[in-house]
């Protein structure tokens, strides 16, 4: 078995818990749940961009995003009174190209029909700018016409769709099953963890400390950090001139990294434990107190 596989089988095997914890709304308090998390994100971005080439919409949206947002195992449950929920985790880019830590939010939502199905599926929503990461900073971001960003779907034509304008600040992609369908996201909800946060990074922190002063580090997080790099694809010269804003840190993000398919572990790395337990401990400076 692949080293991808194992680890997707070492998370999926300790993620039951987790995931009807999203769904409840309970929030886990734990730096080795929200490992969790941030190993199966690790695994859904190598799937989301499995395939992909500069010229797909999934890449030149993050050519182009100042940020991602990705939920790993959106639960969706419809017996009668439908609902979903999941971990997400939210990281910026610099303006040199690297990636922030994740920060920690939960999706949640409800729906009323007659329905009968439980689906898990992978999310990721490009954040394409400054007004959409500080609507997502609030504690609550809500998708319905109040929202202080305007968003939009992709749907099941996700590589070559072009849903929304070019002025939307979130755009949100859905992959059940290994094809991207369709989805709504009407009255759904973003919620900063700020439980996990706090118990990932060992101290009281928010969103804006992870991915926009960066004060924060979890070098656990690190394989996350190094897929978001090995996914983007250096642009061809036929879509230069839609990157062309973008492609000095496009090359600096892609120059030195593995493709697409590559682990970003450790050689060393022991898929049958928990990467948070063969790491150093958490790096973090002190912040003052939040009142």
């Amino acid at each position: 078995m692949t080293l991808s596989g194992l680890l997707r089988s070492t998370v999926l095997a300790a993620t039951g818990c987790a995931t009807l914890a999203a769904c409840s709304g309970t929030s886990t308090t734990t730096a080795s749940e929200q490992q969790i998390v941030v190993d199966k994100a690790t695994i859904a971005v190598q799937d989301l961009f499995a395939n992909t080439t500069a010229t797909s919409r999934s890449q030149q949206l993050l050519a182009q995003a100042k940020a991602v947002m990705v939920c790993p195992s959106v639960l969706n449950m419809s017996f009668g009174l439908g609902g979903s929920g999941g971990r997400c985790v939210l990281m910026s880019r610099d303006a040199r190209g690297s990636w922030s830590d994740p920060a920690f939010y939960r999706l949640s939502t409800g729906s009323l029909g007659i329905q009968a199905g439980v689906q898990s599926s992978e999310m990721i929503f490009f954040i394409m700018s400054q007004r959409g990461i500080q609507a997502l900073l609030d504690s609550q971001f809500k998708f319905d016409a109040t929202a202080s960003a305007s968003f939009a779907t992709i749907g099941t034509g996700a590589e070559s769709s072009t849903a929304g304008a070019r002025n939307t600040d979130i755009y949100a992609a859905q992959k059940a099953q290994g094809l991207y369908a369709g989805l709504s996201l009407g009255g759904s909800k973003l919620t900063v963890d700020s439980g996990a946060n706090k118990a990932y990074y060992n101290q009281t922190v928010g969103p804006e400390d992870v991915i926009v002063t960066m004060r924060v580090n979890n070098p656990s997080a690190d394989p996350l950090r190094r897929m978001m790099m090995n996914v983007a694809k250096l642009p061809t010269a036929s879509t230069a001139h839609a990157t062309a804003a973008t492609a000095p840190a496009s090359q600096t993000a892609t120059t030195d990294v593995d493709p697409v398919g590559s682990s970003p572990y450790p050689s060393n790395y022991d898929a049958s434990r928990p990467y948070s337990t063969q790491t150093r401990g958490v790096q973090s400076s002190s912040l003052a107190p939040v009142h």
